[in-house]
């Protein structure tokens, strides 16, 4: 099984970013992936799939620690990730699977980063810079005043 992955890469090198973002390809075994960012809807059941391994994740996380500790969990954001069943990433084999992970956090990585983050560092610092008025309760319920106990 050849396995290789394109990235396209402008002319110094660089990785090319492009509206909508280029998918990474991912051969594995005549069958062709186009792994791209997750899209909104995805991304309520993959950050549930990816909870329990969160905390091994980092710019280099022990696959073979997450299989043995989070496999199911693992296989299952992937399977959201690559778009795919998670049948069919449960049957590739590990140097595979290893493959689909490395290029679905690369390319999620990398569009986080350089597109999601600073969209929102934009958002917050305009809302931040708003200025409201000064905010007024209604009158709807009476004023609370201390009743003595004994």
């Amino acid at each position: 099984m050849t396995t290789t992955i394109e990235k396209a890469m402008a002319t110094d090198g660089q990785a090319f970013a492009v509206l909508p973002p280029e998918p990474l390809i991912l051969s594995l075994g005549g069958e062709t992936l186009e792994i791209t960012p997750l899209r909104i809807g995805e991304l309520p059941g993959f950050a549930r799939a990816v909870k329990p391994i969160a905390a091994h994740l980092s710019t280099q996380p022990d696959w073979m620690l997450i299989l043995a500790e989070d496999g199911e969990a693992l296989i299952q954001a992937l399977a959201i990730a690559c778009r795919r069943p998670p049948e069919w990433l449960a049957a590739l084999s590990l140097d595979e699977a290893i493959q689909v992970a490395e290029a679905v956090f690369e390319v999620n990585a990398d569009f986080f980063i350089q597109r999601v983050v600073p969209q929102l560092q934009r958002v917050s610092q305009r809302l931040g810079s708003l200025k409201l008025g000064p905010i007024v309760s209604s009158d709807s319920s009476a004023p609370v005043t201390a009743i003595a106990t004994s």
